[in-house]
């Protein structure tokens, strides 16, 4: 049998009263050129009472404190974008499929109903890039629903597209208001001069990779982590355990020559580092991310234990600070340029935004996963928290070509 859903013309959800009609301006994070693309991912619960319908009147009411998100993305000067406030709303699918979750397999990996079914898209002729969010509620005939979200990520962060996803999770279960309060003030982040690119265009190279999916144990991170401890008396985190384990395990099964550079790069959070900037940092919903990247030759990571792997991570981290206050200072830091190679793995950790708590009234979702994974020009590896009631991280990997995939794959679990 084959699977799928039947979807119904997308609809207009508005806010619910009228809010103001302005054009406001994006901050100078939000209009970097990486932030110029769509977030895709899917939360499956497994079990919930008329959900679109909940869903769709929750929306309007967030949409209400939560304005900018029912406007339309606009740039009245070439390479300036901003929110127009039209108060038009986001587009809503419903959607039922013709089989239960346990059918599907939970939605594992391989998928076995394509995501473009499971996906909102506006109706035919209306401008894809100009839309901030979009839902689709996909309901199963074993009562358990997967909403699917597409959203700019112009207008937020993961982490900021979590807080108003909860916000309208509050609207469902009957709060009267928001928990969390909205903040716009994109103006208040400083917005330094550009620093002329020099040189050639970047070239791609289209990469052949595959995906994998591997879970790491609770027990195999805190086991690494006491090691760190116990060999530097400092502590780590899980991510830097886990990003310490890709990093040291991918450049052994690529073999790129010993001198070859190997590029490790991440989006670490700076909301930390925006207190006295932002009026609130609670509540500012915008890109609050910076660019960290680590270079090392083959050699250098092949030849290090993963204790000194992890410290490199946390010797970059610590250096974060410095290197966004000299952004904003105008500093010349080219930390967008990333080189586009074999060498080259970004780190996406989705398992901490928040995706995981958003509770529409039916309890928080069984597993939350991203959709994001049809880039092959640069190696990605995704960070999420496995089904529950499952521990550790689960690992979707689609940085490495079939031929180096099973020790990649066999280094990993090593650790």
């Amino acid at each position: 049998m084959s699977y799928a859903v039947t979807k119904s013309s997308p609809v207009l959800v508005k806010p619910v009263s009228s809010t103001p009609t302005e054009t406001i301006p994006l901050s100078s994070i939000d209009r970097t050129a990486t932030m110029s693309v769509f977030v895709e991912f899917i939360s499956m619960f497994s079990h919930g009472e008329q959900p679109a319908k909940r869903i769709k009147e929750a929306f309007a009411k967030a949409l209400v404190p939560y304005y900018p998100v029912a406007g339309r993305i606009a740039e009245p000067t070439p390479g300036v974008p901003v929110v127009d406030c039209t108060g038009e709303g986001i587009w809503y699918v419903e959607a039922t499929a013709n089989c239960s979750l346990e059918d599907v397999n939970y939605l594992e990996r391989p998928l076995m109903i394509p995501k473009e079914e499971m996906l909102p898209r506006p109706p035919a002729g209306v401008k894809f890039e100009d839309q901030i969010l979009m839902a689709q509620i996909n309901e199963f005939t074993c009562g358990g629903f997967a909403v699917g979200i597409c959203f700019s990520h112009l207008v937020f962060d993961g982490q900021g597209a979590a807080q108003f996803l909860k916000a309208v999770g509050d609207m469902a279960r009957g709060l009267p208001e928001p928990t969390v309060k909205p903040v716009w003030s994109r103006e208040a982040i400083p917005d330094p001069p550009k620093v002329p690119f020099s040189g050639p265009p970047p070239s791609f190279t289209a990469f052949n990779f595959v995906i994998s999916v591997i879970e790491i144990s609770l027990d195999s991170i805190n086991r690494n982590k006491d090691k760190f401890t116990t060999e530097t008396t400092q502590r780590c985190s899980t991510f830097d355990v886990i990003t310490a384990m890709i990093f040291k395990s991918r450049a052994k099964a690529i073999k790129l020559a010993n001198t070859a550079e190997v590029w490790l790069g991440f989006a670490a959070s700076t909301r930390h580092l925006l207190h006295g900037v932002l009026p609130t940092v609670e509540g500012y919903y915008g890109n609050c991310v910076y660019p960290v990247g680590i270079t090392k030759t083959s050699e250098e990571i092949n030849s290090a234990s993963l204790v000194e792997v992890i410290s490199f991570i946390k010797d970059a981290k610590d250096a974060l600070s410095t290197k966004f206050v000299d952004w904003m200072n105008g500093g010349s830091d080219t930390h967008y340029n990333v080189p586009l190679d074999y060498g080259t793995v970004i780190i996406s950790d989705w398992s901490r935004l928040g995706f995981n708590e958003v509770d529409y009234g039916f309890g928080e979702p069984k597993y939350v996963f991203s959709l994001n994974d049809d880039v092959n020009i640069v190696g990605i590896v995704n960070y999420l928290k496995p089904p529950t009631p499952k521990q550790g991280i689960r690992l979707t990997l689609r940085c490495v070509e079939e031929e180096h995939s099973a020790e990649f794959c066999d280094e990993l679990l090593k650790f």
